[in-house]
């Protein structure tokens, strides 16, 4: 059944087209998700979907008395408690609970934090009967385990889904159709996150061999238009017309100009001690309890390293951000010792971009409050996907990704060489995503994340800590994914024996002997240390990649030549191929045995 059909719809903004004669149809039992960079409308789109708004142009059908349930960005509750926001009776409870609100049922809406609420009105919109759930980035502000089930609740629902979420993992896995709205145009793609940047990356290099043909037909009618009025004179005028049309045309505007540079300078190099937590016991005022202090970490010891590579993982409530600020020392420990650096330049970028001065202008926000800004920091933002008219325009009139991209750009001016995120994915579009993850991957600093994003963590950390709501913060050596195996397993990750020390990598006395450490337990000295088999892990990963790539080329050589059936270009890239291919196998080797031992705690 259709539920809803949009038909040549447009909407735009002062300063440009959002959505331009775009078509869709939702029939019952789709799971759509809608993606595109910020600004493109999607939320737009979800609006008008809803009927929240109307378009300038175009139709919007819907289905007999369809009832559709609408979850934004502002998350709009009543003026009650957490429970009677969502609903009565068992079903409410649970989702509250799934959600992490367990102990808050009878908390006013007024006092929860606004991830408390965007949680809250997550739960409403699940438990309200509807033939079409719409929803606007439903992961921030959840956890993992939140997400898992949101995943779960979706694959079950009969009626149709329309989402926008920049969650990789959610796309993948629950979605059968992806639009993607770009300049306008919305693009219709049948399959999950995989199949719509495979049928992307089809368009976009149908779209360039488009460009070739019309470059080449354009260079010979430029040759034919020049040779002069008389040689004209005996050519139709419809000729003439559509040889100046090919010869003026060009390719679509970039979405984006050119990629996103996210490299400022060199950073300054970092000493051996970079951040590092003493039995720290650390904790916050509680809303309902105004002036008391509830530790949420207990007894943590932890040390960064120089080339750190750490995300934080645990239940929304559990301390993760508080964490954080203590190692930025926002946040005074109640007992125990933080000890910085003498050469650490901290970047914190926190869950607060959508707080910044909605009166200051982008170039203000990087000059900073010492000077004026200038043509320097327009060039400067440019770099950042800021064009002049958002350079210089209010921060009020930019979208929520935009906001924290605009944060991040603040952040990096400051060349920092310790970087503290704090859910950095929300609110950023995919490409913003993909160009930030392939950043951190080489920046050359110490870095800690919070994350609920999966796809994220897989790809910037080594090893996470698992805050697990009783006080303890352990490490677990293997990133995210060792963690949810092990649990998946059975294996519940918690505090070390040591109890609640997270450090694998602290500093060894004056004169003492190195003693390898498994998660925080010694193994012996023979075994390199959890901090050294991530480096060579890190180096190992890269000589595949470089020799995967040198193996492809002569791959692509060796094909060549064997169309021209050149003989000696055969051998000699046959044997060139034969020597890629043993090292490359004997580094997939070294890089199996790393891994082996940094899994083997």
């Amino acid at each position: 059944m259709i539920v809803v059909d949009l038909s040549a719809v447009s909407m735009s903004r002062p300063d440009r087209a959002l959505l331009s004669d775009v078509s869709l149809t939702v029939s019952t039992g789709e799971r759509i998700g809608v993606v595109g960079i910020n600004g493109t409308g999607k939320s737009t789109l979800l609006r008008v979907v809803a009927g929240v708004e109307q378009p300038e142009s175009g139709t919007v059908r819907r289905g007999t008395s369809v009832r559709i349930s609408l979850l934004d960005q502002g998350g709009d509750l009543p003026d009650t408690t957490a429970l009677a926001a969502v609903g009565e009776g068992w079903e409410a409870e649970a989702a509250l609970t799934r959600l992490g609100l367990g102990d808050l049922f009878d908390r006013p809406v007024a006092q929860l934090s606004g991830g408390q609420r965007k949680r809250v009105a997550l739960a409403a919109a699940l438990l309200n009967p509807a033939d079409l759930l719409i929803l606007d980035e439903p992961t921030n502000h959840l956890d993992v385990d939140g997400i898992e089930w949101l995943e779960a609740e979706l694959k079950k629902l009969r009626g149709a889904v329309l989402l926008v979420t920049h969650d990789r993992h959610v796309l993948d896995r629950v979605t059968n159709r992806i639009v993607e709205l770009d300049r306008g145009r919305a693009y219709v793609h049948q399959g999950g996150y995989a199949a719509y940047l495979n049928s992307k990356a089809e368009r976009e290099a149908l779209t360039a061999r488009v460009e070739d043909v019309r470059r080449n037909l354009a260079r010979s009618e430029l040759a034919w238009l020049r040779r002069g009025a008389p040689a004209r004179t005996r050519k139709p005028k419809a000729r003439i017309a559509a040889a100046t049309q090919t010869v003026q045309g060009r390719a679509p505007n970039a979405a984006r100009g050119a990629a996103l540079d996210l490299h400022i300078a060199a950073t300054p190099r970092l000493g051996d001690t970079v951040i590092e937590l003493r039995s720290v016991r650390a904790g916050y005022g509680d809303a309902a309890a105004p002036g008391e202090i509830r530790p949420v970490l207990d007894g943590v010891e932890l040390a960064l390293d120089p080339d750190e590579r750490l995300g934080i993982i645990g239940l929304n409530g559990t301390g993760k951000s508080t964490l954080l600020d203590v190692l930025a020392s926002r946040l005074a420990p109640l007992a125990g010792e933080v000890v910085t650096g003498p050469t650490v330049r901290l970047g914190y970028w926190d869950q607060l971009g959508a707080d910044l001065d909605p009166d200051l202008r982008p170039v203000d926000v990087v000059a900073g409050p010492a000077r004026r800004p200038d043509w320097s920091d327009e060039a400067f933002l440019e770099r950042f996907w800021f064009d002049k008219d958002n350079a210089w325009a209010p921060v009020a009139t930019l979208s929520g990704g935009e906001r924290r991209r605009l944060q991040l750009v603040a952040i990096l001016a400051q060349r920092p060489n310790v970087l503290l995120l704090d859910e950095p994915t929300n609110d950023l579009d995919l490409d913003t995503l993909r160009v930030l993850e392939d950043f951190l991957e080489d920046w050359p600093g110490a870095l800690v994340v919070v994350s609920h994003d999966r796809a994220f963590l897989e790809r910037t950390v080594t090893d996470v800590i698992v805050v697990d709501g009783s006080g303890g913060a352990a490490r677990r050596p293997g990133g995210l994914a060792r963690w949810l195996a092990d649990r998946a397993g059975g294996s519940t990750p918690g505090p070390t024996s040591s109890g609640g020390r997270s450090g694998p990598n602290r500093k060894r006395p004056a004169g003492s002997s190195p003693i390898a450490r498994d998660g925080d337990r010694p193994i012996g000295a023979s075994k390199p240390s959890v901090s050294t088999l991530r480096h060579r892990l890190r180096d190992t990963e890269k000589e595949l990649a470089s020799l995967t790539r040198q193996r492809d080329a002569l791959n692509a050589q060796l094909e060549m030549a064997g169309v021209s059936a050149d003989i000696a270009a055969l051998a000699r890239i046959g044997t060139e191929l034969a020597a890629v291919s043993s090292a490359l196998d004997a580094v997939e080797e070294r890089w199996l045995e790393l891994a082996a031992q940094s899994e083997s705690g």
